[in-house]
């Protein structure tokens, strides 16, 4: 499953499963692993924010410079 395609399926299920959103929210890396199998390595802190029609969230990537060696990449987060 393409990285595009996994996040498409985790907002569904958030969206149509009101426990599930909850446990995304407040714990992120272990619901997602229960849910769609997909493992995150250690180093990895991620973290789920919902949006509301009042609060909106701007994420900056990361800069090419400060990716050396390509594992810092969506696709390497994502296994």
């Amino acid at each position: 499953m393409s990285l595009e395609l996994l996040k498409v399926e985790i907002i569904k299920k958030a969206w149509s499963d009101e426990e599930f959103k909850t446990s995304l929210l407040s714990d992120p890396k272990n619901t997602i692993k229960s849910e769609f199998g997909v493992d995150f390595a250690p180093e990895i802190d991620l973290q789920v924010v919902e949006e509301t029609p009042n609060r909106f969230y701007l994420t900056l990537p990361p800069s090419p410079e400060a990716v050396d060696d390509g594992t810092s990449s969506p696709e390497g987060v994502w296994s």
